[in-house]
């Protein structure tokens, strides 16, 4: 992955993503907001306790990277809703998916240990931005939103599909996975308890028709990276991280 900073503000970009000059992206790192602990600093989310006005700034902040971009959002709620972003766009969709096909809309992801995964079609040029937590594993949302893109014309074949930083596996302890995971999901513990989200996102991708070159895992645990990184895990009451996505 590459690092890149504007100011105070610092961002990841995939190296897969690098010879689209009409794709426009990062993961932004926790630096360069106005937000207060526990939420300091560049905290992106709006439904976990800091001040609004602090998020609406980081927001605005953030989007100054995407000239010319409208943000657009979704009221996240760990479902397989995945909305197509055509014309007039209402913030608060629930869902855990965006996709567009227009320019100049900033698809945005927020996560705290969640996965936020950008699928880009350059053939068809279809871009998506979506979020999976592990409840979003479960119900595969990644092959969910590879069906929806297959309905506006692309070809599995030829999507890439990059995962930004995320829980790892020394972090990922589910103590009740035979309740809350399906058998198929048993190879991926690695030790007693612990999971290898990251392979699983792998295998879904890859039973969706996604070429394994086409995958790109950031492979960065947000639970051991603090001063990069929220996590929910690790602290409960926290920002959020942004991932941004756009067509240009």
């Amino acid at each position: 992955m590459i690092r890149k900073k504007h100011n105070d503000i610092e961002w990841l970009e995939f190296e897969q993503l690098q010879d689209f000059s009409n794709v426009k992206h990062g993961i932004f790192l926790c630096h360069g907001g106005v937000s207060k602990e526990p939420f300091q600093s560049l905290n992106a989310g709006g439904s976990t306790g800091d001040d609004p006005l602090h998020v609406e700034e980081n927001r605005k902040r953030i989007l100054s990277l995407f000239p010319s971009g409208e943000l657009i959002s979704a009221h996240q709620t760990h479902s397989v809703n995945v909305h197509v972003v055509e014309g007039p766009y209402t913030s608060n969709e629930a869902c855990d998916g965006l996709i567009t096909k227009e320019k100049n809309k900033a698809l945005m992801i927020k996560h705290a240990d969640c996965q936020a995964a950008i699928f880009y079609d350059p053939v068809e040029n279809i871009l998506a931005n979506v979020h999976s937590g592990w409840r979003g594993n479960v119900q595969n949302i990644y092959g969910v939103t590879i069906e929806a893109m297959k309905k506006m014309g692309s070809n599995p074949a030829n999507v890439i599909v990059c995962i930004s930083p995320s829980l790892g596996p020394n972090q990922s302890e589910f103590v009740n996975f035979k309740t809350e995971f399906p058998s198929h999901f048993h190879e991926f513990q690695w030790k007693e308890n612990y999971f290898n989200l990251w392979e699983i996102s792998r295998m879904q991708l890859k039973a969706a028709g996604i070429a394994p070159s086409h995958i790109e895992c950031a492979e960065i645990c947000t639970y051991e990276n603090k001063e990069d990184y929220f996590s929910y895990r690790r602290e409960k009451i926290t920002g959020r991280n942004a991932t941004l996505a756009m067509l240009c």
